[in-house]
């Protein structure tokens, strides 16, 4: 992969990106996102901020190497302190990390957040508690992907800032409610996975000389919720 050629992943958050946006993208790694963009003229101006002192050589060396160095400005930075007034961002993407982490991200630096830019977040895992954190920031989804590469499924948020928002029930935050309505093929692979491994576990609880009723009876309702959005055509 390169800032020609993205993976299927990063191509997918790519499309959401407006046309001329003000872009930050945070995590950057080798910039591959920003460049690409800017590469085929589909940003006015980017951020690509690093924290780690390796990634952020190569994000310097990627935009060096593509002649980008008017069009999109590499910061050595902790999250989105990356973000300067002056940018004008519009647009923030955070692909690759935790879900965790990426709410981490935005919770420390909810101050550069005033302007209200769209979110596109590729979240590894933890992904609930990401939509959480978008609600209660004032934040609706607008799209969801889930995209096998791989090996790997992974899942794509994009959100916008508005406050009277719809919202969401639990099994919303869960599964996401755009992914649980779609019920794509990777979709039910991953929580057909994950109801297979709970019940793997499960099985493993039953022959411990200690049983722990209250654990079992939290996975057994997990498998439950699972198999019942699963089932649910029209959810």
């Amino acid at each position: 992969m390169d800032a020609r050629h993205l993976s299927e992943r990063l191509l997918k958050v790519a499309a959401y990106v407006p046309q001329a946006a003000r872009l930050a993208d945070i995590g950057s790694d080798h910039a591959y996102l920003p460049a690409y963009l800017a590469l085929n003229k589909r940003i006015s101006y980017a951020v690509a901020g690093e924290i780690v002192k390796g990634p952020y050589l190569n994000t310097l060396h990627e935009i060096e190497n593509e002649g980008l160095t008017k069009l999109v400005q590499v910061r050595h930075a902790d999250g989105l302190a990356a973000i300067e007034d002056h940018d004008q961002i519009d647009t923030i993407t955070i692909c690759g990390m935790g879900g965790p982490l990426i709410k981490k991200i935005l919770e420390d630096g909810k101050d550069k957040l005033q302007a209200h830019p769209k979110l596109i977040l590729q979240p590894n895992v933890g992904t609930p508690q990401l939509r959480r954190w978008l609600g209660a920031n004032g934040y609706q989804l607008i799209a969801e992907e889930i995209l096998e590469e791989d090996q790997h499924i992974y899942e794509i948020l994009v959100a916008q800032y508005q406050p009277e928002q719809v919202l969401l029930d639990e099994l919303d935050y869960e599964f996401g409610p755009f992914l649980r309505r779609e019920q794509s093929a990777p979709f039910l692979k991953k929580w057909q996975a994950e109801a297979f491994k709970i019940k793997r576990v499960l099985q493993q609880l039953k022959k411990a000389k200690e049983f722990p009723v209250e654990q079992q009876q939290r996975m057994q309702q997990k498998i439950k919720q699972i198999e019942g959005v699963l089932n649910d055509q029209s959810a």
